[in-house]
């Protein structure tokens, strides 16, 4: 029955690509659904983005190590998106761009700036897609009985396929469909059959450690470390400022944002619960990541175990779609006019094929990187490195300091970038280290060189909004700062 479950529910994920594809007629709507999103669609497929396979096999997994230490890494995240939401979400709404790299060319005046912002965005971008890609694996292995590699490439076949054919509308359309199977099947069953299992609070307190119920068992270090990786990493990512791209006025990106961020933290908190659960009903899994497909399996009803799974595929695939779709918007916006020197299409030029096909191999990329990476968190935490060490000052210094320059941003995002390399080579991926020296290099350059040079006249955060609301008003022809891609 579950598998009936299971095939059922991504049969329909590729009926919502073909719904969408009809939908997606120019770059508009297949890159940010024609900036159409409502509150419910907007925070339903907000929601439906940032919890990924990290968030829920991943953050089942740490609260079977951890206690309810595990559910750090979710409410992070989810302050990250609150942040994001009450204090710049209607800025970027305003820009009527595509990417980040843009919004930095409009606000900095220097196109060397966006080609190394794109390139840094780009990896980021794959790395997130490779983190929801890789946990297929473990709610396959346990269903289909399938090793990894075949688990990772059905998985990776149909989120390739639906966000292909119907770019951001299908992906919207199955978000929200994802978003309602993540409800029922986190805070409606598995949540309360695990308690129950488990004898409830009483049970888990009787069978666990105390420091399985300590918040801050993991530390100090470790817990600041995780708030800069995963809150500050919501501030400056394309996947996320992408969705954000998409809501219908300012407002539903402030209001929808604040309370998917509210939702994405009781999410947090449940998921290290089930994972406390877990350890107590099935204590000596081989892999802390089987946790969840375990619970699913083990201790439902078919029929309601197959939702629960579903809830799980439908929090990775959410999440892989938005950054394969993410992905390919860098590669068609950012990436390929650097290359040859011809600028993207606009809104109403050209046809969707480029798009789709960047998609596609980017898609395959990043399957490929998911059958050698198959740490969840390992891969996420890399992800958030790159983006916070090479973009996050430059990203945010740009919206709130008027003196920075194109040539500071970029001395920040080379400093910072080359700052966490450095860092992973000497302490690790796991390591605190390699985020704070990326940070401290990064903002060292950014103010150092800041100041030591001139801001480019015709840039500016003032400057690149007023223009692109009286090109929007037809006034007159958009800036040449905010490029050839326009709403």
């Amino acid at each position: 029955m579950n598998v009936l479950i299971i095939s059922i529910y991504v049969l329909a994920l590729v009926i919502f690509g073909f719904i969408g594809r009809n939908r997606s007629k120019n770059n508009e709507e297949f890159r940010v659904a024609g900036r159409r999103l409502g509150p419910v669609l907007y925070t339903g497929s907000l929601v439906a983005l940032v919890l990924g396979g990290a968030s829920t096999i991943g953050g089942v997994a740490l609260g079977y190590t951890q206690g309810i230490a595990g559910m750090w890494l979710v409410v992070s995240i989810a302050a990250g998106v609150i942040l994001l939401s009450l204090f710049f979400a209607p800025t970027i709404t305003r820009f009527k761009l595509y990417t980040v790299s843009q919004v930095l060319s409009a606000r900095y005046g220097s196109k060397l700036t966006t080609r190394v912002s794109s390139i840094v965005m780009l990896a980021f971008t794959i790395m997130i897609a490779v983190t929801s890609t890789t946990a297929y694996a473990s709610i396959f292995r346990v269903l289909f009985g399938l090793n990894s590699t075949w688990s990772i490439l059905l998985g990776a076949v149909v989120v390739i396929l639906y966000s292909m054919l119907g770019g951001m509308w299908a992906i919207t359309l199955t978000d929200m469909f994802q978003f309602a199977f993540m409800t029922v099947g986190m805070f409606f069953l598995l949540l309360p059959v695990s308690l129950a299992n488990a004898g409830g609070w009483s049970g888990l307190t009787s069978r666990l450690d105390a420091e399985f119920f300590q918040p801050g068992s993991v530390g100090f270090p470790s817990l600041l470390t995780m708030f800069v990786l995963y809150t500050l990493g919501q501030l400056s990512g394309q996947v996320i400022w992408q969705r954000v791209f998409t809501a219908a006025t300012p407002r539903v990106a402030r209001w929808g944002g604040t309370v998917a961020g509210i939702y994405v933290a009781a999410y947090g908190v449940a998921g290290a619960v089930i994972g406390m659960c877990a350890r107590v009903l099935e204590p000596n899994l081989t892999k802390a990541d089987d946790a969840f497909a375990t619970m699913a399996q083990n201790y439902l009803p078919a029929g309601l175990g197959g939702v629960v799974l579903a809830a799980g595929v439908a929090a990775m695939m959410s999440t892989a779609s938005g950054t394969l779709i993410a992905a390919s918007t860098i590669m068609r916006v950012d990436i390929v006019p650097m290359l040859t020197g011809k600028p993207a299409p606009g809104r109403n030029e050209g046809s969707v094929a480029a798009d789709r096909v960047y998609l596609v191999v980017l898609g395959a990329l990043a399957t490929v990187l998911a059958l050698y990476m198959t740490d969840t968190v390992t891969a996420l935490r890399t992800a958030y490195n790159i983006l916070i060490g090479g973009l996050l000052v430059a990203t945010m210094g740009g919206l709130l300091w008027k003196r920075a320059t194109g040539a500071g941003a970029l001395a920040s995002i080379v400093a910072g970038a080359a700052g966490v390399v450095a860092g992973i080579a000497i302490f690790g991926v796991t390591a605190n280290q390699p985020i704070y020296i990326g940070l401290g290099c990064a903002l060292a350059a950014y103010v150092v060189v800041s100041l030591l040079t001139k801001p480019n006249p015709g840039a500016g955060l003032d400057a690149a909004l007023a223009s692109e609301e009286n090109a929007a008003a037809g006034s007159h022809p958009a800036s040449a700062a905010l490029g050839s891609e326009r709403a």
